[in-house]
């Protein structure tokens, strides 16, 4: 027996579509899925991380200066 874990996204239409490599060719398996919808906290962000941090810059405003000219480069081909 073998197992694999992977992340995949539902799409708008509700389906989910699954591509797994295996190692086996012209042979029947058994397959079984388990669903488990990700919490926020599996995704890498704390409760309440981006109501807290969007427009939380608190020091002098930020400013892109010049970037000057395009730089020409010669053509390759």
């Amino acid at each position: 027996m073998q197992s694999i874990n992977i992340r995949s996204h539902i799409g708008a239409d509700g389906i989910l579509h699954l591509d797994i490599p295996v190692e086996m060719a012209n042979t029947e398996i058994e397959v079984t899925v388990t669903i488990q919808e990700v919490s926020p906290q599996k995704r890498g962000w704390m409760p309440g991380f981006f109501e807290e941090v969007i427009g939380g810059w608190v020091g002098e405003a930020l400013e892109r200066p010049d970037q000057g000219e395009y730089e020409t480069r010669e053509q390759i081909f």
